[in-house]
């Protein structure tokens, strides 16, 4: 809902349970009145009289008024008297930079509003764009706001309009501006590295600026790019907390300034850190969208909210309620050493016990026994594979299976034909010693001539071997943000342009094949992101395949992503990342909350345990209905406790699974009780593994009692409503 009441010049705009209100306040600059819980449109008047007046300007001579910074708004100027961190910062011909952004006009349409060449909400909606108008130079800023009637989350995006003949240069081009009232907040990071991503971390905001970011040209491993402020103290059940996600997958910043009045400034968008961006009389430049989500019952509530949103307005509508491939991929099996034979007796074990997709991964291709030599060279190894990819993927079919192929689009070997070819077409200046991670480079995807080949040779394999699954890994950043087809005055567009090559890659593969399931990975989870989701249905989650060290990284993952995003596999143990042995069992529970799939050597486990991964698959097709559509609860923190456990629930409360992992074992614990979540109270249900029966009152506030487990030892409950 989007409301526009003439007499004030407010703007109420409405989701599920948040209202977000702004006016043009009597010097005409944009501020914001309310963000949060819903709020009735006949307190407009005092919202304007009792709390935008204590925080807008007042003198009528504005160049004499330096307290600015007291005003809450919705799009940060620079200098004038505001000394807060800007939203946009415009440097005009003059070298000058000042900007005071005041109110033109507005318009409401119905529907989403498009970013072009970026990823973003697909549909639905209605749509608000206010204009505003700097007061020393010809740039408008247009701001963006999307609503939903049933969503509780908000998108944000800014075009930023050069109206004049001259160029101008943008130095900072956030997506968005945020004023949150006065409180005592406490903000959320999902840091981490590789191996184990996404690690929640709550920290006070402090007065100043708290900052994440990215400089790697991804969203990264280290820091994903969102952010959670919440009320008080962190709660899944109970308390006001704030989201702010950025759909976008390179270099990122978002920014959190308490200040000496109170509130809190929230912005973010493409990282201002070397970034300079030359805007022609005319052109218009488009940021990411961010998303912003309101919940006044915890975390979980926003947890559900983000990835209902992100189900039904992000990911691609051809998949993402669609039952998702049970993948065999054969890198932890084989590594670079396979051949034709070897694969074939993956396939011949992996097709009685119900797996229905084999994924080839690296060394296929190219001169390509190593990590050192053939990335770019994306045609068939024939020494290794007898008869081409077309030969793997009859004995593939002659199983039952699909064949998925995996590439690493953006990088290149210095040890290959392409390399050797087109030097230029490496990221880095000619002539100076590139930085190499994983012993190759990142290709020059700000280039279309670059792209545009890329995009011919892998729609030649896909096409000519039928593909139906791709794996894109990217397993490097960027590091020297530099092309040699951009002159020296637009080098600091490099790291946005890099990322717009990528989504430009991807919607062309995404349209020349519908049908072609796409899984995204970045070592594992480096660039796990809306941004990517919007092509991929989901993503590798991490490398890291441990049962007890994926138990925390699903966990984090969790906070704002849907559990059918996480692609999660049983892996051998050993683990191979970590080490650490744990039961077949405690994978596959594991594995479960997320798409399933297996990455090990099928032809070297014993016949117990073939039949244990087939009735692991069988149980997994009973529930991938709810991993897919249910609403999740996370019930036992893994950071803060000696137990891990989360469940699902189906929308229409008649069915849940419930796992749980026990991480440490400590004397007298055996008696605790497990409080589940979600159920209607109403109910009756019934669990299928004990034969309890109980109503969904006492099973949420009375629980379970914890079954005797042993270190990494875990169970997963069914429960279905007795009708």
């Amino acid at each position: 809902m989007i409301l526009y009441d003439k007499q004030n010049r407010a703007f109420v705009l409405g989701g599920k349970n948040y209202s977000y209100i702004m006016h043009v306040n009597d010097c005409g600059f944009l501020q914001n009145l309310h963000y949060g819980s819903k709020t009735e449109i006949g307190d407009l008047g005092y919202l304007i009289s009792h709390i935008g007046s204590k925080y807008a300007p007042v003198k009528s001579d504005l160049n004499m008024d330096c307290l600015f910074d007291v005003m809450p708004s919705e799009c940060g100027s620079y200098g004038r008297g505001d000394f807060r961190e800007p939203t946009v910062v415009i440097e005009r011909a003059d070298g000058a930079s000042m900007s005071r952004l005041r109110y033109a006009s507005h318009k409401i349409t119905n529907g989403v509003y498009n970013i072009p060449g970026l990823p973003h909400a697909r549909s639905g909606g209605q749509t608000l764009e206010i204009t505003l108008k700097d007061d020393f130079s010809p740039v408008e800023v247009v701001l963006k706001y999307t609503v939903w009637d049933e969503y509780d989350v908000l998108s944000r995006a800014t075009e930023i309009r050069n109206a004049g003949k001259e160029s101008v240069k943008l130095n900072k081009a956030f997506s968005f501006c945020a004023e949150l009232p006065e409180a005592d907040y406490k903000m959320l990071r999902l840091h981490g590295s590789w191996a184990m991503e996404r690690m929640p971390e709550w920290n006070s905001v402090a007065h100043g600026v708290a900052r994440i970011q990215s400089l790697r040209g991804a969203s990264s491993h280290q820091m994903n790019p969102l952010t959670v402020l919440f009320d008080g103290e962190p709660s899944e059940r109970t308390g006001e907390c704030y989201g702010f996600m950025l759909v976008y997958s390179g270099s990122f910043a978002i920014t959190a300034e308490k200040t000496y009045f109170g509130y809190t400034r929230v912005q973010g968008g493409i990282n201002d850190i070397g970034f300079r961006w030359e805007l022609g009389g005319g052109e218009s430049f488009y940021t990411p969208q961010a998303l912003l989500c309101y919940s006044e019952q915890g975390m979980g509530e926003l947890s559900r909210a983000y990835s209902d949103f992100l189900r039904e307005r992000i990911i691609d509508p051809t998949f993402v309620k669609k039952r998702r491939p049970i993948v065999i991929n054969n890198w932890e099996a084989t590594y670079f050493d396979f051949d034709t034979e070897k694969l074939k007796s993956i396939f011949d074990a992996a097709a009685p016990l119900g797996i229905d997709t084999f994924v080839l991964d690296d060394g296929w291709f190219g001169k390509r026994d190593g990590d050192t030599s053939g990335l770019g060279d994306w045609f068939v190894n024939e020494k290794k594979l007898k008869g081409g990819l077309k030969a793997v993927a009859e004995h593939c079919g002659k199983r039952g299976l699909k064949l998925g192929l995996w590439f690493e689009p953006e990088m290149i070997s210095e040890d290959s034909d392409l390399y050797r070819a087109h030097p230029d077409w490496a990221v880095g200046k000619l002539g100076q010693e590139p930085v190499r991670s994983r012993n190759q480079l990142a290709l020059d995807f700000t280039r279309k001539d670059v792209v545009d080949y890329i995009f011919g040779v892998m729609s030649d394999v896909i096409k000519n071997n039928g593909i139906s699954y791709v794996k894109w890994d990217m397993n490097r950043p960027v590091t020297e943000f530099y092309s040699n087809t951009l002159s020296a005055e637009r080098q600091g567009e490099f790291a946005h342009r890099y990322i717009l090559g990528v989504y430009s890659l991807a919607e062309r593969l995404t349209a020349a094949f519908p049908d072609l399931f796409m899984e995204g990975c970045a070592g594992g989870g480096g660039r796990f992101d809306a941004g990517m989701l919007y092509y991929f249905p989901q993503f590798w989650t991490s490398d890291d395949t441990d049962a007890f060290q994926r138990a925390l990284i699903q966990w984090g993952t969790s906070v704002v992503y849907p559990v059918s995003a996480m692609s999660c596999h049983v892996s051998v143990c050993p683990n191979h990342q970590t080490g650490r042995t744990t039961p077949l069992s405690t994978r596959g529970n594991i594995a479960s909350l997320g798409a399933f799939g297996y990455e090990l050597d099928l032809t070297k486990l014993s016949d117990e345990e073939k039949r244990d991964i087939k009735r692991q698959i069988l149980d997994y097709k009973r529930i991938d209905a709810l991993v897919l559509n249910g609403d999740l609860y996370r019930l036992i923190d893994p950071f803060g406790d000696k137990w891990f456990a989360e469940m699902i629930v189906s929308k229409d409360k008649t069915e849940a699974y419930v796992v749980g992992e026990r991480l440490r074992g400590v004397p007298n614990d055996i008696t605790r009780r497990i409080k589940l979540d979600g159920l209607d109270p109403d109910r009756n249900y019934t669990v299928e593994e004990s034969g309890v029966t109980a109503s969904g009152k006492s099973l949420m506030r009375i629980g379970l009692v914890l079954p005797s487990l042993a270190d990494y030892e875990s169970f997963a409950w069914h429960l279905k409503a007795v009708k």
